[in-house]
């Protein structure tokens, strides 16, 4: 527990000399004993950091998290998708946090991988270069491999040397932090500060795990192999651990690079279409999707095909979110709202007693004024937020799996509108919806029997049912914001709780104790 604290006064200090107080003062006046402490813990002989005023407030505060490491950026990125914490706009802010760090040195990786894979293994890797990506928590190099006597360039992804033991130091500090911050300043107990630090724990601690990144890479590439004009790298399972991961080298252009694009006479405002309809199919079809579509991981290929990277956060839909998914966006497009009210009452998303004409009221509410606007601003991730905000009034139950695929949905239709501005999301939605509703049962007349059947098999290589069962069961922590009490995570949590109520009851006693022998000394 003294290593804790000691961590924690590191970490405090880190925070103090950073700008990150001066930021965030600008969204929420943190208390005077705050101020007080931070400014106690400053105290250095070097000049603190000046700040750039030409910069937004949203990339400083960034650029002070990206400067304190990884545990920071790592929060910084977890408290963007909880604003029920912090705040719509600071949320917003922290969405811009970039993942960017200097890179560790080439020996270093070399090591990595011999330590890992085995030495034969690794001297069987061919020409492996220099970082050409680096991030909080790996780092990318290119390479050459020989597979079954065909040489193909790879990407090698390695995790940064003790990175695990560093985080878990790091968040273990925070979290006692949070509890002490609960146990002296009451107001705090609602925003319940441990469980989300325990949380951001859980689900990094599963990210630092690769072969749960590969594993979900090589189930979207079973799922997708059909898909005409979209491919996932090629997992190598000889050349993947739990720190290193090796999948097929992307040859192509990101797509921020429009112009490049451009120049290479490729049809952007076909690519925008398909990647919507990409998303939606592999959200309504497979109910397995990329959950982190933002440009970085786009790339198309010198055959025009669309080829996602970056497979550590993706999200499930189950039978009933599946149906829900494509019963609701459809019926919003065909604005039958009283088809939409319906799916609702029938699924049990509401409860029964619920009026259907007065949920069908309120549901046109949202559709209406949306059709009022031009076509091309209207946004289905908007038009889910809309909707759980409506219906949450009618005591309909949280669908976590919806919500991940909501902020998902937000960002794909961002980045389809910068590659075509007039990208009509309605349009280029409705095939996909039509066919998957047209192939599969009328949801009035089967959905009790989805809802008796709502946990799909997931699919999972025989050698690694262990790491997926832990993979979605982090992905629903991520999405619901929650752990659930029958879990074992709950368990670790609770342990954790006792250990640092301990450690506050004897600090207490010793510091009683130490305060009645000055008194009878002195």
């Amino acid at each position: 527990m003294i290593k804790k604290i000691i961590t924690l006064l590191k970490l405090s200090r880190k925070i103090a000399l950073s700008n990150i107080l001066d930021v965030v003062s600008r969204f929420q006046k943190p208390p005077l004993m705050i101020k007080v402490l931070f400014k106690l813990l400053s105290l250095s002989t070097s000049s603190k950091k000046e700040i750039d005023l030409n910069k937004d407030e949203g990339e400083r505060l960034s650029e002070s998290l990206e400067s304190m490491g990884t545990t920071f950026i790592k929060l910084g990125q977890f408290l963007a998708t909880r604003p029920d914490i912090i705040g719509e706009e600071l949320s917003k802010k922290l969405e811009n946090l970039q993942d960017k760090l200097p890179p560790f040195s080439l020996t270093q990786a070399k090591v990595i991988i011999k330590n890992d894979l085995g030495e034969d293994t690794c001297n069987s890797i061919i020409n492996l270069s220099e970082p050409v990506a680096a991030a909080s928590i790996a780092q990318v190099h290119k390479a050459q491999i020989n597979d079954n006597g065909i040489i193909k360039d790879v990407a090698i992804k390695i995790l940064r040397p003790d990175i695990k033991k560093i985080f878990n130091e790091e968040i273990d500090a925070m979290m006692l932090f949070a509890f002490l911050t609960e146990s002296f300043v009451k107001k705090t107990k609602r925003l319940k500060l441990v469980e989300v630090v325990f949380l951001l724990k859980e689900i990094t601690n599963l990210e630092m795990d690769l072969r749960f990144e590969a594993a979900a890479a090589s189930e979207y590439a079973e799922n997708t192999k059909n898909d005409v004009g979209f491919r996932v790298p090629q997992i190598y399972w000889n050349f993947t651990s739990e720190n290193v991961m090796t999948l097929d080298w992307v040859d192509g252009v990101s797509i921020r690079e429009t112009a490049k694009l451009k120049e290479k006479n490729l049809n952007t405002e076909k690519i925008a279409n398909d990647i919507i309809q990409n998303f939606l199919r592999h959200a309504v079809r497979d109910g397995f999707f990329h959950a982190d579509m933002h440009q970085g991981n786009i790339f198309i290929d010198n055959n025009g095909h669309i080829v996602p990277i970056d497979f550590g956060i993706m999200g499930r839909l189950d039978k009933m979110s599946k149906r829900f998914l494509a019963e609701i966006l459809f019926g919003f497009i065909q604005r039958d709202y009283r088809k939409v009210a319906e799916v609702h009452l029938v699924a049990g998303l509401v409860p029964k007693d619920v009026p259907i004409d007065d949920l069908a009221q309120a549901l046109r509410s949202i559709g209406e004024p949306i059709f009022g606007q031009s076509v091309k601003d209207i946004s289905g991730g908007k038009l889910l937020k809309q909707l759980f905000d409506v219906t949450e009034k009618f005591n309909m139950q949280t669908q976590p799996q919806l919500l991940m695929l909501q902020k998902t949905m937000v960002v794909v239709e961002g980045v389809a509108r910068k590659l075509n501005p007039n990208t009509n999301i309605w349009t280029t939605s409705k095939p996909v919806l039509e066919n998957w509703l047209r192939n599969t049962k009328d949801p009035i007349t089967t959905i009790n029997e989805t809802i008796q059947n709502t946990s799909e098999v997931i699919k999972r290589l025989p050698e690694l049912p262990e790491i997926m069962d832990k993979a979605n069961q982090a992905l629903t922590y991520l999405a619901s914001g929650q752990i659930p009490q029958n879990s074992n995570s709950y368990t670790d949590l609770n342990t954790k709780k006792s250990e640092m109520i301990a450690f506050r009851n004897q600090s207490i006693i010793g510091f009683l104790v130490l305060v009645i022998f000055v008194l009878l000394v002195f």
